[in-house]
């Protein structure tokens, strides 16, 4: 499975209409939405305003991920945006069992995500659990950071532990995904790729879209 998750952060937001029309039209599968506290990463984004408007504007499913602490206390205002999946740190759940199960029994798909310097070896005893397990490949909190290369390591890590454990869960990546890291990270057993500046604000980002899924689609 291949599918493209362009990230409203990198977004032109004086003009929200014009980029969810080029998103529309796309071979994008999901948006990722990146809400920012402030507390949990260095910088705020938006919040439930800003995604209500979005989410009214595509009928593709939305990715929610909260880079925020507690974020067990939003997983309604989650669910009522309509979202497919919501997103959560490890880092930032103390009971990270509990808050799938939340997740779960808001009809929602359950992701979490581990910062560069976390270990799979934390999500052990939860992979079969979770329906999808993402990898920061770069350090939370801003936009066009540079791809942190052990990243690979820790994908192909991740992969060897679903399949040993049964477990259903996709693997997805955020951070520094372009032509050019894509195809390695296809290799390395990756299944959903949020990119945000490799398509945001080039001439043509459907089609930006469109050859970054022809290059993983051909690995």
């Amino acid at each position: 499975m291949n599918l493209i998750a362009p990230s409203l952060l990198a977004a032109d937001f004086s003009n929200l209409q014009r980029e969810m029309e080029w998103f529309n039209r796309s071979e994008a599968d999901w948006l990722h939405l990146d809400v920012m506290d402030g507390v949990f990463v260095p910088n705020i984004s938006f919040g439930f305003p800003v995604l209500q408007h979005v989410a009214r504007l595509t009928d593709k499913p939305l990715d929610v991920h909260l880079m925020i602490v507690e974020p067990q206390k939003f997983v309604s205002e989650v669910r009522d945006l309509g979202a497919a999946i919501m997103n959560v740190h490890q880092e930032a759940c103390v009971h990270l069992h509990r808050t799938v199960q939340q997740i779960h029994e808001a009809g929602m798909k359950a992701a979490v995500t581990l910062n560069p310097s976390t270990p799979i070896s934390t999500l052990e005893d939860i992979i079969c659990d979770v329906d999808v397990v993402m990898l920061m490949t770069v350090n939370p909190g801003f936009g066009a950071q540079k791809f942190i290369e052990h990243s690979l390591d820790k994908v192909r890590r991740l992969r060897e532990m679903i399949i040993r454990t049964g477990s259903k869960a996709l693997i997805e990546v955020d951070g520094g995904v372009n032509r050019t890291t894509a195809p390695l990270l296809a290799k390395a057993g990756v299944d959903v790729y949020v990119a945000g500046s490799a398509l945001f604000g080039k001439p043509d980002p459907a089609e930006e879209v469109r050859q970054l899924k022809k290059l993983i689609d051909n690995v």
